[in-house]
């Protein structure tokens, strides 16, 4: 939590679960991971265990919280702090219908007196960093003076640390897989609010898809947060410790980080979670490399079950090198 510059994985619904994040670590032990966004009502009503539960190997993670209640938001937080989560981050970003309907998301970048409350209660109930993930605006409040007045309330109510997709988000007639491609990057918007703001702690996401990429950034802000190329090529970031961070351990390949899990799938497996729950979050680490369809489709036929466990994900790896 206290490196720079920070490097992190973005919270992804459906993808940036426990096994995910279990995975990354296999590659990168000092990559920024989060969870998925998980809503205030979810956690106060719901079942804990199963939202919440990670490993240790995990950390440090992120807790990202979805809701607009400052008091339910705090009380979110210290459950998240209680168990054991390194920061907790509240989500402005996600444009989705659902999240709409709830009042949370992208469109609380429409009421920023509200998010500095929520923040600053946050902040009351909790001694681990709050952070906040935003766009860089939403519909036709997109200028970067509105940006400007969105963070500077934030930072106002004790607010150090944002994450800013560098896009801005259509809340009506995108979808949000559309909100991640169509509208414009704009990388400068975030530079410049580094620039005006260097006290204020800045990290960029959005379009960052290697090593180069997210170095040239770096000369501009404080992080990179890394989203889909993370699931498309997560191999990706068994470089990150080295060429960002300066780390000279030996870089596993491949094959010794699928390896290095045959323990923990075979845990899990004989948990009754059926191996393409893991296995899901590998089909693409042979991304670009001779046998990857093979791999993928193994994987796809025989994972649907509780039994064979790192049996199958061996046979798997037999059959890409045939």
């Amino acid at each position: 939590m206290t490196l720079s510059p920070i490097i992190s994985i973005a919270p992804m619904m459906d993808y940036t679960d426990r096994h995910f994040r279990y995975i990354m670590r296999k590659m990168t032990k000092k990559t920024l991971l989060y969870t998925e966004m998980i809503t205030t009502q979810a956690i106060i009503h719901g079942d804990r265990s199963k939202l919440l539960d990670f490993s240790e190997e995990e950390k440090p993670v992120s807790l990202q919280l979805g809701g607009d209640n400052p008091q339910q938001l705090a009380e979110c937080a210290k459950i998240g702090q209680d168990w054991g989560y390194d920061e907790i981050n509240l989500n402005v970003g996600c444009p989705s219908s659902r999240v709409q309907n709830g009042n949370f998301g992208a469109c609380l970048m429409a009421q920023p007196e509200k998010v500095a409350q929520a923040v600053e209660a946050m902040q009351n109930a909790v001694n681990i960093p709050v952070t906040v993930k935003h766009r860089i605006g939403i519909d036709d409040r997109d200028s970067y003076e509105d940006m400007v007045y969105f963070v500077k309330t934030l930072a106002d109510s004790g607010c150090q640390r944002f994450i800013i997709h560098a896009r801005k988000a259509w809340l009506q007639g995108l979808s949000p897989k559309e909100n991640r491609d169509i509208p414009p990057l704009r990388y400068e918007d975030v530079y410049r609010l580094k620039q005006e703001f260097p006290h204020l702690t800045i990290e960029i996401n959005g379009g960052i898809k290697t090593i180069e990429q997210t170095k040239e950034h770096l000369n501009y802000v404080d992080g990179v947060m890394i989203g889909r190329a993370a699931y498309d090529n997560p191999y990706l970031f068994a470089y990150i410790d080295r060429d960002i961070y300066g780390d000279k351990q030996e870089i596993l390949t491949r094959e010794e980080i699928i390896e290095s899990l045959y323990p923990y799938i075979d845990f899990w497996t004989s948990q009754k979670v059926k191996l393409n729950t893991i296995m899901r979050h590998l089909l693409q680490i042979f991304a670009g490399q001779p046998g990857t369809k093979t791999w993928k489709r193994y994987l796809a036929e025989n994972g649907n079950t509780f039994t064979g466990g790192s049996n199958i994900v061996r046979l798997a790896l037999l059959a890409k090198e045939t």
